[in-house]
């Protein structure tokens, strides 16, 4: 279960480099934003607090400074002061008397407003004392009660403190304060914070900074895009190179350029290059020496052996020398044909196919080209033509006829070989690319060939990145099956042409 888990997981995983550093700074982008954007925000929150505890500070000595000083008129001029207070409209507090406490409609509770109400309860308690009656709580215009329960804020006429407290009523939290001053005798104080939004949930991270964290988020991604694939080109190059490289040894140098280590890497991949193009020839050249070496004494032996008197014991004599004469001639001859030093050149498929077809047709009409025009494709035509001349002579020796498909699949020219003959074994399907493998199992070399044909086919398919499969077909016969892929051969065109 767990690996199934895992393996599910897996698939979401980037595989390419350029998707995978993409994801990593995209990661850190918005890690580091989430980051700053929560300093930021705790930050502001903290100033917040501080700025709203010490407002409520300078409210609560206010209020305890208008408690005083009613506190210390008389019964009878308290009524009279607060009047004319009313009418000036000086006091920044709603301030009335009530014979009873009035119940408040307290507003949510939050830790900013615990926070002010400990802070002016603390500071009043300090200033007059903890044995008086005090009462404090957070309400909203709309449910405010200001004259013994029975009269709201909003009922009362507009100049009876409308400008202090009502400037967004829906909104707006109002401080509300009740000192017991005498029995049945109760100072009421309303007031707003200094600044409105005191209480109000903050937007501490306001919409233009998100649409600027956005905006960083996608200018980051698209100068990445561009940064990583600048910097991941020359990986792309130097795969594309090694791909190349076994198709074509003589393939442009990388060019030396860019960083450091791209430098480095691209004067290793040369080196490389050079080593494996020394080693080839040194195999030509080692293989045309034995070759030559070998001819000398095979002709001497040969001309020794017609001197033989015993008739028999020659003719097995020149037997053998003959065999070993072919399997000189077709190694050498396997080395040259996987090695073909040619270049490479738009190819008409139907033309060569036609060609190769009406060569086996010198006789009897046993070979039938079927098909339809394909594009020209990029390749080596001596290679081709020799892979396809030993497939098509292989089905003509074996079934006596065959047919010949072309087509186009995709970005892939098909070319599919079928004989009438017997078919082949599952086993021996496995063994006949491996040299000198033969299926006649006759000991003549002229019937049988020397073992080397479908081997060399097999290395120049390989050679132009092709693809090269054996089946028996379900109407009998065998079918040999190449599929050239034409995209990566236009590739090696185009790079020819810069080079």
């Amino acid at each position: 279960m767990l690996e199934s888990t895992v393996d599910s997981l897996r698939r979401f995983v980037p595989k390419s480099l350029l998707s995978r550093l993409i994801v990593l700074l995209l990661a850190a982008v918005i890690t580091a934003q989430a980051l700053s954007s929560l300093i930021w925000v705790t930050q502001l929150k903290s100033r917040h607090y501080e700025n709203v505890e010490g407002m409520a500070n300078q409210i609560a000595f206010s209020i305890s400074s208008t408690v005083r000083f009613f506190k210390s008129l008389p019964l009878e001029f308290r009524h009279i002061v607060l009047d004319q207070l009313r009418r000036m409209g000086g006091s920044r507090f709603f301030v009335t008397f009530n014979s009873e406490h009035i119940d408040i409609e307290p507003t949510p509770d939050t830790e900013l407003k615990r926070a002010v109400l400990n802070e002016v309860n603390q500071v009043i308690y300090s200033e007059l004392g903890t044995d008086i009656e005090l009462h404090s709580e957070f309400s909203l215009a709309q449910s405010l009660r200001v004259f013994n329960n029975d009269i709201r804020l909003l009922d009362l006429p507009p100049g009876w403190g409308h400008h202090s407290l009502l400037m967004d009523p829906y909104k707006t939290p109002i401080l509300v304060v009740q000192v017991g001053l005498e029995e049945d005798e109760w100072l009421y104080l309303a007031t707003l914070m200094p600044t409105p939004d005191g209480l109000l949930d903050s937007d501490y991270l306001p919409k233009d900074r998100i649409w600027f964290m956005g905006f960083t988020v996608i200018l980051v991604i698209l100068c990445s895009l561009f940064v990583v694939r600048w910097l991941t080109r020359p990986i792309k190059l130097l795969s594309k190179a090694a791909e190349d490289l076994g198709k074509d040894i003589d393939r442009p140098p990388l060019p030396e350029k860019g960083s450091t280590e791209l430098k480095a890497a691209a004067r290793t991949f040369n080196a490389m290059q050079k080593r494996l193009k020394r080693y080839i020839e040194d195999r030509e050249t080692l293989f045309s020496a034995i070759s030559h070496d070998l001819k000398t004494p095979i002709t001497r032996l040969r001309l020794r052996a017609e001197m033989l008197d015993d008739e028999r014991q020659r003719e097995k004599f020149v037997q053998d020398l003959q065999d070993l004469e072919t399997m000189v001639h077709g190694a050498l001859q396997c080395v040259k044909d996987t090695a073909i030093h040619e270049n490479p050149m738009n190819i008409d498929m139907e033309s060569l196919l036609k060609e190769i077809c009406d060569g086996a047709n010198l006789k009897d009409l046993c070979v039938t080209l079927h098909g339809h025009p394909v594009k020209p494709f990029w390749g080596k035509p001596f290679a081709l033509k020799r892979a396809f001349t030993n497939i098509v002579d292989n089905a003509v020796f074996y079934g006596k006829t065959a047919e010949v498909n072309l087509y186009e699949e995709g970005s892939n020219v098909i070319i599919r070989v079928r004989d009438h003959g017997p078919g082949v074994s599952a086993k021996d399907q496995e063994k006949i690319f491996e040299p000198y493998v033969r299926l006649e199992k006759s000991r003549n070399r002229n019937t049988g060939g020397s073992g080397l044909g479908l081997s060399i086919v097999r290395n120049i398919i390989h050679g132009h990145g092709g693809i090269i499969n054996v089946r028996n077909h379900l109407e009998g016969g065998f079918e040999v099956e190449i599929s050239l892929p034409r995209q990566q051969n236009q590739m090696i065109a185009m790079a020819q042409k810069e080079a």
